[in-house]
């Protein structure tokens, strides 16, 4: 293959490279701007490049020329084919605030929300049907948690702790 040499760099190109590089949470895109700055930086050829980042060498290439030829954007993945997302950002902004209400207070007949609940519920509100996992990924985005309920006996009897503690003290003897 051809050797790929990277034309000499500004210091505003390496600084944009590197505070790109330090900012990205995605993996992939700062493993390609490291194969940009090991050749800009150190002039290291694509073979070395791809022994350092655990790429092959035709991948450093590619990434190298879609660098020269779009700069910093053309490290990004391109838009792949397929339908879009079928949620919304107002799917999920009403998902969020739907679980924060109570489900008595929105007519329907229980008092906890499942994730199996909200996704019928979000249904019929939204037209949008997802699966339960979907929604248990999208309200984990927004720190939300169902857990199982915890029922609780309690009773309108003023004796009612003291007794239960009778009958507990009946059951351990």
């Amino acid at each position: 293959m051809k050797a790929i040499k990277l034309p000499p760099q500004t210091k505003e190109q390496i600084e944009a490279l590197e505070e790109f590089y330090r900012r990205t949470k995605d993996v992939r895109l700062r493993t390609r701007a490291q194969m940009v700055l090991l050749a800009a930086e150190q002039n290291l050829k694509a073979n070395e490049i791809g022994k350092i980042v655990r790429e092959s060498d035709n991948t450093v290439r590619r990434w190298l020329r879609r660098y020269m030829a779009e700069g910093i954007d053309g490290l990004h993945d391109m838009p792949r084919p397929g339908a879009p997302p079928r949620v919304t950002a107002e799917y999920v902004e009403k998902l969020v605030n739907t679980v924060r209400r109570r489900p008595r207070s929105l007519g329907q007949p229980y008092s906890l929300w499942t994730l199996q609940r909200l996704a019928d519920y979000m249904a019929e509100e939204t037209g949008i049907r997802i699966t339960r996992q979907a929604v248990r990924v999208h309200l984990k985005k927004h720190g939300i948690v169902l857990s199982r309920p915890q029922h609780t006996v309690s009773s309108p009897d003023p004796e009612y702790l003291a007794k239960k503690r009778r009958l507990r003290k009946k059951e351990i003897t």
